[in-house]
C-alpha cells in the first residue's frame, strides 16, 4: 500500500515569494553597485518633477539606464542637467521592485570633459543670441563722470582692492560692493540677484542708486567661471537699466555674460578704469581750456576794438554832418524878410481885387433873393405844422375812443392778476409755515443737545464746582493755600467754605496696619 503526500515536490530548491525574490536582487545590486561612475548622454530629461525629483535615462550607443536625482541631491549640483548632455555621474545602482527595473540614484552630476562645456556653452550662446540679448543696439554708453559705481564681486580676494585701490588713484568716489560668492553652487543666483538688487534702488533712498555696475571675479578654469555662464546671470546682465562693465577672469577669458554686458573690460582693473576718469587728466583739461578761452576772449576784445576804431575813423566829424543843415538854415533866416513883404504885397493886391468887384446894387439885389428864400421857407414852415397839428388831433380822438374801451378790459385782467396774487400769497404763507416748523423743530433739536451736554446737568448727577475769591472755577487742589476762601456750587445751590492749613497739597488718609500682623520686611536681594 503506498502513500502520497500532497506536499510532493520534484526537487529541493527553495521555495521564494515575488517580493522576497525581488528584495534579494535589490540587496545584491545595491551591494555590489553601492558607488559607480557612470559615463553617457542625458536622454528624456523634461526638467524636474512637481516633486522637486528629476527622472531621466543615461545612454549610449547600446544600451540605456534609468537615473533619478532627488530633490535634495538635485537642488546642491553644479550643473543641472540637459538634454543630450554627455555626463558623468556618480551613484548607487538599485531596482524598483514594482517594475522590476533597475536604475542608478545620481548623487553627483558633471560634464563630460571640457569639450561637453564648450558645447554646452556653445549652445546656450546661440540661444541667447537668437533672443537678442547680445544684440548692440541694446547696449548702453557708460556715464562719463559717475557719482556712484556699484561692485558684484566677492567680498574677498585681489579683484575688490584691486577695483577701489584704481578708482581711488584715477577719481575717489563713492563705491558700494555687493558681496556675492563668485564659485561655486547658488553663485549664479547670487550675482543676479545683486545686479536686480541694484536696479531696484531709488534714487532717492538711504543706499543711492550707482551710475554704473562692474560684475567681477578673476581668473580661473571653465568650471570656475562658469557661473557667469548661467542664463539668470546673463538675461540680468541684459535686462539692467544701468549700464554694466563686465571684468570676469583675465583677458583671454570670455563667459556670456560678457556679451550682454554693455562694456567688457580684459581685468577687473581695466573695469575700474573704463568706469571713472583721471581726475588730474580732467584737470589738466580744464585749465587747458579755460586758459583757451581766456586768450580766444582777449583775442576777440583785440578784434572788436580795432573793428571799432576803424568804423570811428570812417564816419564823418560833427562838423561836416552839420554843414549843410546850418547853410540851409542861415539861407532860410536871410529869405524870410523878403517872403513876408512878398505874402504882405500879393494879398493886398488880391484885396483890391476883389474890392473893385463889389457894388451896393449887387448886394441890395443878394439882400433881397435871400428875404425871398426865407419868405418861401417860412410859408412851407406854416403849412408843415398844420399837417402835424391836425394829425397830431387825430391821434388823440383815436385815443380818447381807445380810453373809453379799455376800463372793462383792464378790469378784467385786474381781477385775474388778484385771483393768481391771492393763490401765490396763500402758497407762501404755506411754505413759510413748513419751512418755520422744520426750523422751529431743529432748533428745539440743537437745544436739547446743548441742554444734555451743559455741565449744569454734570452737577446734578452728584458733582461740585469749586471757584475762589473771584468766582473763576479752581480745577486743582494745587490753585489753593491755606486759608483761602472758596465757594462750592451744587445743582441746588452755593455753599462758602475756607481751605485748612493743609492747603492745596492733596494728601491721602493713612492705612492703619493690620491689627495682630508684624510689618513686612524688605527681602534682601542676595
Amino acid at each position: 500500500m503506498s502513500f502520497f503526500a500532497d506536499n510532493d515536490s520534484s526537487s529541493n530548491l527553495t521555495e521564494y515569494s515575488v517580493s522576497e525574490l525581488s528584495g534579494s536582487i535589490k540587496r545584491t545590486v545595491e551591494q555590489a553597485f553601492d558607488q559607480v561612475r557612470l559615463r553617457g548622454e542625458v536622454s528624456g530629461y523634461r526638467g524636474p518633477h512637481s516633486s522637486g525629483h528629476a527622472y531621466f535615462s543615461l545612454k549610449d550607443e547600446r544600451a540605456r539606464i534609468d537615473a533619478v536625482i532627488w530633490k535634495g541631491n538635485f537642488s546642491k549640483l553644479r550643473f543641472k542637467p540637459e538634454e543630450g548632455m554627455e555626463v558623468i555621474a556618480i551613484g548607487r545602482v538599485t531596482t524598483f521592485p514594482g517594475s522590476s527595473k533597475y536604475q542608478i540614484v545620481i548623487d553627483t552630476l558633471e560634464p563630460a570633459g571640457a569639450g561637453a562645456l564648450m558645447a554646452l556653452l556653445e549652445e546656450r550662446r546661440r540661444k541667447l543670441a537668437a533672443e537678442g540679448l547680445f544684440d548692440a543696439a541694446r547696449k548702453k554708453p557708460l556715464p562719463f563722470l559717475p557719482m556712484v559705481v556699484g561692485v558684484v564681486t566677492s567680498p574677498t580676494g585681489a579683484v575688490i582692492r584691486d577695483i577701489l585701490h584704481r578708482i581711488a588713484d584715477r577719481f575717489p568716489l563713492h563705491v558700494i560692493v555687493w558681496p556675492v560668492k563668485v564659485q561655486g553652487e547658488g553663485s549664479g543666483e547670487a550675482v543676479a540677484a545683486a545686479i536686480d538688487g541694484f536696479n531696484a534702488l531709488s534714487s532717492e533712498g538711504l543706499v543711492p542708486r550707482p551710475d554704473v555696475l562692474i560684475v567681477a571675479r578673476g581668473g580661473g578654469s571653465l568650471e570656475d567661471l562658469w557661473s557667469f555662464n548661467d542664463e539668470i546671470v546673463v538675461r540680468a546682465a541684459s535686462a539692467s537699466a544701468i549700464p554694466l562693465i563686465s571684468a570676469v577672469g583675465h583677458e583671454t577669458d570670455w563667459t556670456l555674460i560678457d556679451h550682454a554686458a554693455d562694456r567688457r573690460a580684459p581685468t577687473p582693473t581695466g573695469a575700474a578704469e573704463m568706469a571713472v576718469p583721471v581726475k588730474a587728466e580732467l584737470e589738466a583739461r580744464i585749465a587747458s581750456l579755460a586758459a583757451r578761452l581766456a586768450g580766444a576772449a582777449m583775442r576777440q576784445m583785440d578784434n572788436r576794438r580795432q573793428g571799432l576804431r576803424a568804423l570811428a575813423r570812417a564816419l564823418p566829424s560833427i562838423d561836416q554832418l552839420l554843414a549843410l543843415p546850418r547853410r540851409r538854415f542861415d539861407e532860410a533866416g536871410a529869405g524870410l524878410g523878403r517872403g513876408l513883404q512878398m505874402n504882405t504885397l500879393n494879398k493886398r493886391r488880391s484885396f483890391e481885387r476883389v474890392g473893385a468887384h463889389l457894388r451896393s446894387d449887387m448886394l441890395l439885389a443878394r439882400l433881397a433873393e435871400r428875404g425871398r428864400r426865407v419868405a418861401e421857407h417860412m410859408q412851407r414852415a406854416e403849412r408843415l405844422l398844420e399837417r402835424r397839428l391836425d394829425q397830431a388831433h387825430a391821434r388823440l380822438s383815436a385815443l380818447d375812443v381807445s380810453l373809453r374801451a379799455a376800463p372793462a378790459r383792464f378790469s378784467g385782467a385786474a381781477e385775474r392778476r388778484r385771483e393768481r396774487l391771492d393763490m401765490l400769497v396763500r402758497r407762501g404763507e404755506s411754505a413759510l409755515s413748513g419751512d418755520f416748523a422744520r426750523r422751529r423743530a431743529l432748533v428745539l433739536a440743537q437745544g436739547r443737545m446743548l441742554e444734555s451736554l451743559s455741565w449744569r446737568n454734570v452737577l446734578k448727577r452728584g458733582y461740585a464746582v469749586v471757584r475762589d475769591e473771584t468766582g473763576a472755577p479752581v480745577s486743582g487742589a494745587a490753585g489753593l493755600g491755606p486759608g483761602r476762601a472758596v465757594a462750592i456750587e451744587f445743582s441746588d445751590g452755593l455753599v462758602e467754605a475756607v481751605t485748612g492749613s493743609g492747603g492745596g497739597t492733596p494728601r491721602r488718609k493713612a492705612e492703619k496696619p493690620e491689627t495682630g500682623k508684624p510689618a513686612p520686611r524688605q527681602g534682601s536681594l542676595f
